[in-house]
């Protein structure tokens, strides 16, 4: 398997980032690709589809063992689940899939083609190992039964940030950060009203707590 290319999101780290693609739209990434494959007639035609496949790898993730059970964060970690009935990330292989929106194709001059896209549920710099095209007819399956994660966990927060805070986040990344905020960034199985969280999004730490329904922002510093 080749590293084809990378992708670049505005999460350094495995906090914040959305549960699946697809999730938060206004979150914004770009896929550069490995100097051997930037040739602009490998994605000749992609730009006439709207959505596109990543087959990646689990980064951090990667280890010598693996267990046939895990237990899925939806499930409140508590609930063992054969790891093939999962998405999590400790795998045999460490790969991940991926569906997201190609907002538009760049050819330039140093890079070659780059993807630039919405949706997407990667950590920056995460490797990419395949790129296909979403076919609407055949991947979308709307009577699909989807087993214990058959229905949306997240239910919206409401998103309390002051003024002041939010002028320290780039315009172009607000809504963003918002809709992260909005989707709950916390592990599911921890709720305490009284500990301040943490994440890093486009170089930047917020720091936020959650109490009754209401995220609260008490704090936004650049790194």
């Amino acid at each position: 398997m080749k590293t084809i290319a990378h992708i670049y999101t505005d999460f350094p780290t495995k906090f914040g980032i959305p549960r699946q693609s697809g999730i938060i739209a206004s979150l914004q990434g770009k896929i550069v690709f490995e100097p051997e494959y930037r040739i602009p007639e490998a994605v000749r035609g992609l730009e006439d589809f709207s959505h596109i496949w990543l087959l990646w790898e689990f980064s951090e993730a990667v280890r010598d063992t693996w267990s046939p059970t895990v237990r899925p964060p939806r499930l409140g970690g508590n609930v063992r689940k054969g790891v093939f009935a999962t998405r999590s990330p400790f795998r045999p292989n460490p790969i991940g899939l991926s569906s997201v929106r190609l907002e538009h194709i760049e050819i330039q001059p140093n890079l070659g083609p780059v993807l630039y896209v919405s949706g997407a549920d990667l950590m920056d710099g995460t490797p990419i190992y395949d790129i296909k095209p979403y076919i609407g007819y055949t991947d979308s399956h709307p009577d699909a039964v989807s087993g214990f994660a058959s229905t949306p966990a997240e239910f919206l927060l409401e998103v309390n940030i002051s003024h002041d805070l939010l002028q320290k986040v780039s315009p172009s990344k607000r809504e963003g950060l918002k809709d992260v905020l909005a989707h709950d960034p916390r592990p599911q199985y921890q709720n305490d009203p009284n500990r301040i969280y943490g994440f890093v999004f486009d170089n930047l730490e917020v720091n936020f707590q959650v109490h009754e329904g209401q995220l609260e922002v008490v704090n936004i510093t650049a790194i």
